[in-house]
């Protein structure tokens, strides 16, 4: 007999697809309070209300879990990027910066994303199943096409230039974000000690400004 405090076991798809959806909102959830590095298996099974056996049933590891929030990170944020500078297209190629601020900004919105790009060639991608890697990697190569094929459409980039302006906008945001460390008491400490003011990163101008001088050594713009 099932406790009264847990919950039973999903026997139909649509149930295993839900009580999925309920632990990667749980997993979301605690990171985006706390940091995708302090979250345990066991917080996410306390947080959904689980005992922590029952939840391997679902998800093999903790990594697992956070590489399929990583997943559909990639996939929402590519379809936000790309309405963005599809916005832009009609009055024509617009200059370099706007088209920069348009990654760092899309980027910087969502925190959760910028920490899960970080995180996922450190640690997400080893305790995870071969399958699990390679689904992974099929949705972010084919995201990473889709806002590259979205820039050349309003900048002058070839098609293994546009890669590397997306690969180098996720790479820093997800390295930035980590040295930003924001809502942290190193954040705390950077602000409010006078020797460590340089310490202070401020992801969106930081990122823009090297998305904008890639974009110009690309098109031979002048600074």
């Amino acid at each position: 007999m099932v406790s009264p405090s847990q919950p039973a076991r999903a026997r139909s798809p649509e149930a295993k697809r839900a009580r999925e959806a309920a632990i990667l909102a749980a997993a979301a959830r605690l990171a985006t309070a706390n940091g995708i590095r302090s979250v345990t298996l066991t917080d996410i099974a306390a947080e959904v209300g689980m005992h922590k056996s029952a939840m391997l049933r679902y998800f093999e590891t903790r990594e697992e879990i956070y590489l399929r929030l990583a997943s559909a990170g990639w996939v929402e944020w590519s379809e936000a990027v790309r309405e963005r500078l599809a916005e832009a297209a009609p009055a024509g190629a617009p200059a370099p910066r706007p088209v920069a601020a348009a990654l760092a900004e899309s980027l910087v919105a969502r925190p959760l994303f910028c920490d899960l790009l970080a995180h996922t060639p450190m640690n997400l991608e080893r305790n995870v199943s071969l399958e699990s890697v390679r689904s992974f990697k099929l949705t972010a190569l084919a995201e990473v096409a889709a806002v590259g094929e979205a820039l050349r459409r309003v900048a002058p980039l070839s098609p293994e230039q546009a890669g590397n302006l997306v690969a180098t906008a996720t790479a820093m945001a997800g390295a930035l974000w980590q040295m930003a460390a924001p809502g942290t008491e190193l954040r705390r400490l950077y602000e409010t000690d006078p020797d460590l003011g340089h310490a202070v990163v401020d992801v969106a101008p930081r990122l823009t400004d090297i998305l904008d001088a890639m974009l110009r050594g690309y098109g031979g713009e002048p600074a």
